[in-house]
């Protein structure tokens, strides 16, 4: 399979919407600490909404509770007009190291989530063939993940978030643990899949001008209790590149965001 395949089938998808994520009335809670308190928040369909905000405000916590990956006391999360259990989700974890089945090599873990879904091993083989010509990746997929370097095996997992094609996509502080050449390299082959697909995505990041350079929407939390304190919008052209953390509107956006944290933080 090409990758100009690959692409039009991808871009064939990209009329398909990701869901609106829809959070009313969520309480959480860690002991008799409270986190979120009658939280709401929209998140837009389709789009790359980053989350930032000051440390220990719950927005790794805030990923996994609308993931479904951490309990909640109270409140209703919906994708679309549907529940977690109807929608196809991925996630991609910050610590690349245990997220991989250490036992399995690369091309087994990119499987994995297909084989739960019941894919016939035929399909399984063509989906990883869609990957590898998706993201152009020369990884020795039949290496096990402590034989690849930190940039490959979160190469590795992203694609196997995207191996049973979700409709939201979860990312948490993915390059964090990666070194700066890595972190380049994935960027550039996650913006590749924006734009060939209308994927909701949620990304946490506890760096600044990495969430703007990525996101459509940036969303900034307060400290605890955590509300929204404000939602920026930043519809930069992409591919973003290098030249786009100079432009203009990149400059003012990370500016302003900078403002409403601080405010935030200094309160």
């Amino acid at each position: 399979m090409t990758i100009e395949t690959t692409n039009k089938k991808f871009s064939s998808q990209a009329n398909v919407i990701g869901p609106k994520i829809t959070v009313r009335g969520l309480t959480k809670r860690f002991g008799n600490e409270l986190l979120y308190s009658q939280f709401d928040l929209d998140i837009l369909g389709g789009a790359i909404t980053c989350i930032f905000g000051p440390n220990g405000c719950g927005k790794s916590t805030l990923l996994n509770v609308i993931a479904g990956l951490a309990p909640y006391d109270s409140g209703r999360i919906l994708f679309g007009e549907k529940t977690l259990k109807e929608t196809k989700v991925g996630y991609v974890f910050q610590n690349y190291r245990d997220a991989l089945f250490p036992w399995m090599r690369a091309v087994d873990n990119i499987k994995y989530p297909l084989k739960v879904a019941g894919l016939s091993k035929i399909q399984q083989k063509l989906r990883v063939e869609e990957l590898i010509a998706l993201f152009s990746t020369k990884i020795d997929l039949h290496r096990y993940p402590y034989e690849l370097s930190g940039g490959q095996q979160q190469l590795i997992s992203i694609m196997r978030a995207l191996a049973t094609g979700p409709e939201v996509l979860f990312l948490d502080e993915p390059f964090s643990a990666l070194d700066y050449e890595a972190t380049l390299t994935i960027r550039d082959k996650l913006q590749e899949v924006f734009q060939l697909s209308c994927l909701t995505t949620v990304m946490v990041s506890h760096d600044l001008e990495e969430a703007v350079y990525m996101a459509d929407k940036i969303l900034l939390l307060t400290k605890r209790p955590t509300r929204v304190a404000e939602i920026i919008d930043f519809y930069a052209e992409r591919p973003r590149t290098a030249a786009t953390l100079s432009e203009k509107e990149f400059i003012y956006t990370k500016a302003r965001c900078l403002d409403i944290f601080k405010r935030e933080v200094y309160k």
